[in-house]
């Protein structure tokens, strides 16, 4: 075989892996957008207010299970709004557990994790939903 041959086939070889990569990568944004914006339409059904402010009257109405306040909680952090930080910033205690479970309390995990994303973290998958 020759130099040329071997590059060329490394060559295509790195490109469907990069084609995969980004794939995987595209698929990954659009299943995460999906749910944001499940979790969004549901809340603004129930509260009537934009996504953002249905998401937090959702995490502060203590009659809703966990599981489900714990969901607004991924939400507001994907969404990465910072009108979320206060009420975020709120509920977190900075004591995570090594376990916890989403229906049993409010997730200092989630917390922290949407506390950085609100105050400016980096999230690279926002373009892929629309919180109006």
């Amino acid at each position: 075989m020759t130099k040329n041959k071997v590059l060329g086939g490394l060559l295509y070889i790195s490109a469907i892996g990069v084609s995969i990569g980004l794939l995987l990568f595209v698929v990954t944004c659009t299943i995460i957008g999906y749910e944001v914006n499940q979790i969004c339409s549901d809340a603004r059904s129930e509260y009537k207010n934009d996504c953002v402010g249905s998401l937090i009257t959702l995490l502060n109405d203590e009659t809703q299970p966990f599981r489900e306040r714990n969901s607004a909680i991924w939400a507001l952090g994907q969404l990465g709004d910072n009108r979320a930080l206060p009420v975020l910033e709120r509920y977190y205690t900075g004591n995570i557990p090594e376990r916890e479970s989403l229906s049993e309390g409010i997730s200092q995990y989630e917390l922290k994790k949407a506390i950085k994303l609100a105050s400016g973290g980096l999230n690279i998958t926002t373009w892929a939903w629309d919180e109006d």
